[in-house]
């Protein structure tokens, strides 16, 4: 891959990468890198603040400049100046002819998914740092790619890019993959924006996206990404979770002869190595677990595999080269998911309560949960909880905190999220919205 791309460089044919949310902690990263790695090139930097869109694109290492028309525009793509912008829409209206791919590194839902359906509708790949919505609407996107011959992918560097490429060469190997799992540092289901404002200073987070990492949404978002891309499910609502201070110690915290077929997804607490995930695969074979031993990968038929690390936007580029130059996703959802995200009160909530903020927020955390429990049970993906343009959910009843939250539970006003969310569950016989 890396050749291909010094190749590309040297032809002075880059590939051209529009980032959405630029000014964020990941997206600044990912300007940064794209300046670093051959065959690759910042074409507009987007966000909101334009002063942390200008300096993504001061990250990136190449001339900007900041346009607000079409024929600004056309001079910055025509100078190769790195554009600046906080309306990205112009620049997709002109498709593969400015744009080879597109990076959606927002904290949003409803706007990231107009962004990204956009986007593939004018043949322009996307990778997805923005979890949320690939586990929201990640069906209804690779449908669209499919059908406008563009590739959509999840990020390389995320905790669930990361297991999907160690699943991938697990099974080359001939392995049963029997449990992908993520090594979580510190859980507190009930944190909030205000409760964790000073950590998120000291990591350069938005407090509300550090919320969502701290009260473990964003784990069992990644986690039900995986489970839909592989057939895993989760052991149960939320996953077990066990303390542990190594990852090798998975051999005394599962009973893994009990996860075969189809295998699970699952997560430690505190162990090291830190950022790491890891994957166990099972093997009968007599032969092979004789050169297993040898390898020092222990007796079997259990065996543990792991990332000590995962990488975040320095593997974004991995994912661009994979989806352009191979049209290769890092992950594809399957045709019949077998896991969603869904929304439990984070505290006592009352009848006419007001739900501004999803995912991170104060007032829910999200549980991944077997699929067919959501269908049953009526319950509402946290994913769906996405303020925007007043488009403010509201309690229809109490909810006494750790409670689920259903549909008989919540008014969600209609709005193009909510529509393109039913629009997939019809599509693919999953009765699970507002009835």
């Amino acid at each position: 891959m890396y050749q291909e791309l010094q190749t590309l460089e040297r032809r002075g044919t880059p590939l051209r990468v529009a980032l959405v949310g630029a000014g964020g902690c990941m997206g600044q990263g990912i300007a940064l890198q794209l300046g670093r790695v051959p065959g690759m090139r910042l074409v507009a930097a987007v966000d909101t603040d334009l002063g942390l869109a200008g300096r993504a694109a001061e990250l990136h290492g190449r001339s900007w400049t900041r346009v607000s028309s079409e024929a600004e525009i056309s001079r910055a793509l025509g100078s190769l100046e790195t554009i600046v912008t906080d309306d990205l829409f112009p620049l997709l209206r002109r498709g593969r002819d400015a744009i080879d791919v597109l990076v959606e590194s927002t904290n949003t839902v409803a706007f990231a998914a107009r962004t990204v359906e956009a986007a593939l509708r004018c043949r322009i790949h996307v990778v997805l740092m923005n979890a949320e919505v690939d586990c929201l609407l990640g069906l209804r996107l690779h449908r669209i790619a499919r059908d406008s011959g563009a590739v959509i992918t999840s990020d390389a560097g995320d905790q669930h890019g990361a297991l999907m490429r160690m699943i991938d060469e697990i099974q080359l190997w001939g392995f049963e993959v029997v449990m992908a799992g993520n090594i979580k540092g510190f859980l507190d289901r009930y944190a909030t924006p205000a409760s964790v404002v000073e950590e998120a200073r000291m990591r350069n987070l938005n407090p509300v996206m550090c919320a969502a990492y701290t009260d473990g949404t964003k784990l069992n978002i990644e986690m039900a990404l995986v489970a839909n891309a592989t057939g895993m499910v989760p052991t149960c609502r939320g996953m077990l979770g066990p303390p542990a201070q190594h990852v090798r110690e998975v051999f005394e915290k599962f009973d893994l002869a009990s996860f075969r077929h189809p295998g699970v997804v699952d997560y430690i607490l505190g162990a090291e190595p830190a950022g790491g995930v890891f994957a166990v695969g099972h093997c009968e074979h007599p032969v092979q677990r004789g050169y297993l031993s040898y390898y020092k990968m222990g007796a079997g038929p259990f065996y543990l595999f792991y990332r000590p690390y995962h990488l975040c936007h320095l593997e974004t580029p991995y994912a661009i080269a994979s989806v352009v130059l191979f049209g290769r996703p890092i992950l594809t959802p399957q045709t019949q998911p077998v896991a969603d995200v869904v929304a439990f009160a984070k505290t006592d909530l009352a009848a006419g309560a007001a739900l501004a903020v999803g995912i991170g927020g104060e007032h829910l955390y999200g549980l991944i949960e077997r699929k067919e429990i959501c269908r049953e049970r009526g319950a509402v993906p946290i994913c769906l909880f996405d303020a925007e343009r007043g488009c403010v959910a509201r309690m229809k009843r109490s909810v006494p905190r750790d409670q689920l939250l259903t549909w008989d539970d919540v008014v969600l006003p209609q709005n193009p999220l909510l529509d393109s969310y039913s629009q997939q569950e019809r599509m693919h016989n999953l009765p699970d919205s507002p009835g």
